[in-house]
C-alpha cells in the first residue's frame, strides 16, 4: 500500500492493502477502494463510491456518490481476465455512474481521457475508447467497444451500440438509439440514427473561420445530397477535391477508413 500522507480517508471507507493514493485526494464516507487501484492527486470520492479492478485514475477528478468504476465487465464471455480501466484528468463522473474494464477479447482495455462531463446514471461499456471534453447527458450509455473522439456531447437517455465510432466535435440527439457511426461534426438523432446536418454552433465555437465553413458545406452537400456513385466514392471524390481544408480531410478519412458499422446518413 503507498498512501501519501495528505490524503484525507473517512473513518467508515475501506482502503484495501496495495491501493495507491496521491497527495491532497479525499476518501469519502463508505467508500471501497480494491487493492489494486491507482489514484492520483486531488482527487475527490464524495461518498458511496467504489473503485476496483485494476483501474487507474488520473489527477483532479471529482467522483459524486454510487459511481461504480472498474467492477467486472457486462460479457457473458468474461472469464476473470486481468484487464484494465485508465481514466485521465479532471473529470466530474457524477451519481450512479459505471465504468467497466476491457475484455480479452477487446485488446483488455478500456480508456477514458480528460476534461469529460459523465451526468447522473450513465455507463461507459468494456473496451471503449473515449476520448477528450466529452459530455455524457443523464442515462446514456455506450455498449463495448465504442470508439467516442474528442468533444462529442450525447444526449440524456440516449443509447449507442456496440462498436459505433463517433467522429470528434459531433453530437447525438437526446432519446436517440446510435446504432450507426457518426461522422465529425455531424448532428444525428432517432432511433434509426438519422444524420440532420452539421453541428454549426459546434463548429463555430470552435473557431472555424467562414471560408473553411463554406467549404465544408459544400463538401457535406456533395458527399450526403448527390445521387451520383456510392457514398465511399462520393466522400472519395470530395477528400480529392478539397486536399487543403483540414475539416473536410477530417470526414472523409472517417468515413474510408475500416468499420464494423455504416455510415448515419440524412
Amino acid at each position: 500500500m503507498s498512501i501519501d500522507p495528505t490524503v484525507k480517508i473517512h473513518p467508515t471507507a475501506i482502503v484495501e492493502d496495495g491501493a495507491t493514493i496521491g497527495a491532497g485526494t479525499t476518501i469519502g464516507p463508505y467508500s471501497i477502494i480494491g487493492p489494486e487501484v491507482v489514484i492520483g492527486a486531488d482527487n475527490e470520492l464524495m461518498s458511496h463510491v467504489i473503485v476496483t479492478g485494476v483501474t487507474t485514475l488520473g489527477d483532479r477528478n471529482r467522483i459524486w456518490p454510487f459511481a461504480s468504476v472498474g467492477s467486472q465487465p457486462q460479457d457473458l464471455k468474461f472469464a476473470g481476465e486481468r484487464t484494465e480501466l485508465v481514466i485521465g484528468s479532471d473529470n466530474m463522473i457524477r451519481e450512479s455512474t459505471s465504468f467497466n474494464p476491457g475484455t480479452e477479447g477487446g485488446g483488455g482495455l478500456t480508456k477514458i481521457g480528460n476534461h469529460n462531463l459523465f451526468m447522473l446514471g450513465t455507463h461507459v461499456g468494456h473496451d471503449c475508447m473515449v476520448g477528450d471534453r466529452i459530455v455524457l447527458a443523464n442515462s446514456s450509455g455506450l455498449a463495448g467497444h465504442c470508439i467516442i473522439d474528442d468533444g462529442v456531447i450525447i444526449g440524456g437517455l440516449s443509447a449507442t451500440h456496440q462498436f459505433i465510432r463517433m467522429g470528434r466535435g459531433s453530437m447525438v440527439g437526446g432519446c436517440s438509439m446510435a446504432r450507426k457511426d457518426v461522422i465529425p461534426f455531424g448532428t444525428v438523432i432517432g432511433e434509426d440514427t438519422r444524420l440532420m446536418g452539421l453541428n454549426i454552433v459546434g463548429l463555430k465555437r470552435r473557431g472555424i473561420d467562414k471560408a473553411d465553413l463554406r467549404t465544408l458545406l459544400a463538401a457535406y452537400r456533395a458527399i450526403f445530397e448527390s445521387e451520383e456513385g456510392t457514398l465511399l466514392a462520393r466522400a472519395k471524390a470530395t477528400k480529392d477535391a478539397y486536399p487543403d481544408n483540414a475539416y473536410v480531410q477530417e470526414i472523409t478519412d472517417f468515413m474510408l477508413a475500416e468499420s464494423n458499422r455504416s455510415f448515419a446518413t440524412p
